[in-house]
């Protein structure tokens, strides 16, 4: 997989990549986004900060080749009420995708905290959201005799 976006949840959603190089991902303007008053809904800015969560993790370690990665944990602070096109940044602390591959290698597993912040067209702030990955080294094939 090289993009998230190609998950098949992220499609129904219609989650893109970035048209500009300092986003990640975004979630298009629509109708089918909003909830009861008129701004993204809730479920619709959650999905798109896991998604920038693990489309940094992609980008960062250059695939899931050999690797299985889930999430365990999404905390999430609404800030604004979000309207039109909502964009996503995402970093790790200094370190972290270090510790993440020495366990890897090691153990075979470990854990990450991503943090995604997403704006919307106006460039209010609308969410922060720290996403913790488990991420293992995938089962190898045995192989034939």
């Amino acid at each position: 997989m090289n993009t998230v976006t190609e998950l098949p949840f992220n499609k129904l959603l219609n989650l893109e990549a970035a048209t500009d190089d300092t986003h990640l991902l975004r979630l298009p303007a629509g109708g089918q986004y909003l909830n009861h008053l008129g701004t993204v809904h809730a479920g619709a800015l959650l999905a798109l900060a896991e998604a920038s969560s693990g489309e940094y993790l992609l980008r960062s370690l250059g695939g899931t080749d050999g690797i299985v990665p889930v999430v365990r944990r999404l905390e999430a602070k609404f800030r604004k009420p979000a309207n039109g096109v909502t964009t996503s940044n995402a970093t790790a602390t200094d370190g972290a995708l270090d510790e993440l591959r020495a366990g890897l290698a090691g153990k075979g597993r470990g854990l990450i905290s991503v943090n995604v912040e997403l704006h919307d067209s106006s460039g209010a702030h609308v969410l922060s959201a720290t996403v913790e990955w488990f991420i293992a080294t995938a089962p190898r094939p045995n192989s034939p005799d």
